[in-house]
């Protein structure tokens, strides 16, 4: 008598079938790098791993899964904070790694774009750029290992959004692989195109939820040949705001980073690695890293002295970096912070926005808050001012239990949330919803934007076979 095969073991017969050897792995240690996301905390196992070389095996794979109802997650350089990309479908999904469709497929000067496959490093998409004296501006401190499909999935941000836009200002077009395994190609270097409906603004964002991006086109932007960096210390957050407001006048499109920390981001830094020293001769409450670039004949170190020397006392001390080095070391206490705010152990995290004349008052209700209900517990402020994006971290204490751990994250974020609501902002700035926001996320979405939503989710993948389960609840079909 022949075995019973479960769906599990069907689903995999299936695929090892259709596949060839050297693109799929069921190997047990081969698979466990699959398993966890930038933070550590999400964690499962794929039922397997396809490595696709190109578009076609990507198209191969998805009529395969298509055909037997095999779900799928498609996994970039798993730097995601949100449990979008772990395995987490009850019955076990396949993930998808485009880590071997890396290739540079072209950059053009004179149009000022470039065409690379999902899996390439966001690092090395820069640096190839820069070869042809151009820049791709999206930049934050996972570009070394984080992949372009998966900051085209997820709308990444980061330091530049303030003169660049989010990814999505950035992308042309994209090559898409459906759920059914058809390709879509709208793989475009076009700047103007308003041909109908603009189809590739529904992949980016999306999480993975509509169909797996194989490809992307982005715009360039001429290398910058001048770049002046500085670190001022302020008395407030106000006073911040207000620098920021007379900073887009003065220094016009030039600033391309406005970012805010609070003292207590320094403090991590400085107590985190041995040789960074306390930036200003004296600490101050608040402090703000700016960054201005240009090309051509521009004075722009003259214009950048002259601006932060003119502040009205806003400024209460500063340095401007006077080499490429210690601008390095200024935005290594913003890196170091980021690396360390959590002693190496859990803590929570939250991506917030507000309009950008409510930062001010945010934080401050927010800590308020936040200082009453919990004191025993450490917060972490900084973000992206020009951006309206702010990072409001909760450290609980050592040697916290993990069960009044958890109480407190949720007790916090509900904190933060609420002063978030009151300010008409959103509970995610850009990290996304994936499956940690998103009881947060239908609790504040009206019932409108879910039937919308959940439209679209059927008219790409109508048997729910990609990440199902993000940003929009599971579903049977």
């Amino acid at each position: 008598m022949h075995a019973v095969l479960s769906p599990q073991e069907l689903a995999l017969t299936a695929l090892g079938a259709t596949l060839l050897a050297e693109i799929l792995t069921q190997d047990d240690t081969e698979i466990e790098r699959y398993s966890r996301d930038g933070t550590g905390d999400h964690y499962a196992r794929p039922l397997a791993v396809v490595r696709p070389r190109s578009v076609e095996e990507v198209s191969l794979l998805m009529r395969c899964c298509h055909e037997h109802r095999i779900h799928v997650v498609p996994q970039g350089g798993l730097t995601g904070l949100v449990g979008a990309a772990v395995p987490s479908f009850p019955g076990g999904e396949v993930v998808v790694s485009l880590e071997r469709m890396n290739t540079v497929r072209s950059v053009n000067p004179i149009d000022f774009t470039m065409v690379v496959e999902a899996g390439c490093i966001l690092e090395e998409a820069k640096r190839a750029a820069e070869e042809l004296d151009c820049l791709l501006p999206i930049t934050f401190g996972a570009q070394g290992s984080c992949r372009l499909g998966g900051n085209v999935a997820t709308n990444a941000g980061g330091f530049n959004v303030l003169r660049y836009g989010m990814t999505r200002d950035l992308v042309l077009g994209l090559e898409v692989v459906l759920a059914d395994g058809r390709v879509w190609n709208g793989l475009r270097t076009l700047r103007k195109d308003n041909r109908g409906y603009d189809l590739k603004q529904l992949f980016i964002g999306s999480e993975g939820t509509l169909g797996i991006v194989t490809a992307v086109a982005l715009k360039l932007f001429p290398r910058p040949t001048q770049v002046e960096t500085a670190l001022v210390g302020l008395a407030s957050v106000e006073d911040a705001m207000a620098l920021y407001a007379r900073a887009r006048r003065e220094c016009s499109d030039l600033l391309s980073a406005f970012e805010l920390l609070l003292r207590g981001c320094i403090e991590i830094a400085i107590d985190a690695q041995v040789g960074l020293e306390d930036p200003l001769s004296q600490p101050y409450p608040v402090y703000v890293l700016l960054e201005t670039a240009a090309g051509g004949r521009v004075d722009l170190r003259a214009l950048v002295e002259d601006f932060l020397g003119h502040t009205d006392g806003l400024v209460l001390d500063g340095v401007i970096a006077s080499n490429r080095a210690q601008a390095a070391r200024l935005w290594r206490l913003r890196e170091v912070m980021v690396e360390t705010q959590g002693r190496g152990g859990r803590y929570l995290r939250t991506d917030v926005s507000v309009p950008i004349s409510s930062i001010a008052s945010f934080v401050a209700q927010s800590l308020a808050a936040l200082a009453q209900a919990h004191p025993e517990a450490r917060v972490v402020t900084y973000g992206h001012v020009g951006d309206g994006n702010i990072h409001m971290n909760v450290v609980p204490p050592l040697g916290m239990p993990p069960e009044t751990m958890d109480d407190l994250f949720h007790a916090a974020e509900d904190i933060i949330f609420d002063v978030i609501d009151r300010h008409g902002g959103s509970i995610s700035a850009e990290h996304g919803i994936g499956r940690v926001k998103q009881k947060a996320y239908l609790k504040r979405a009206d019932a409108l934007t879910l039937e919308l939503a959940s439209r679209i989710k059927d008219a790409f993948d109508p048997r729910h076979l990609l990440s199902e389960g993000r940003i929009l609840p599971l579903r049977d079909v």
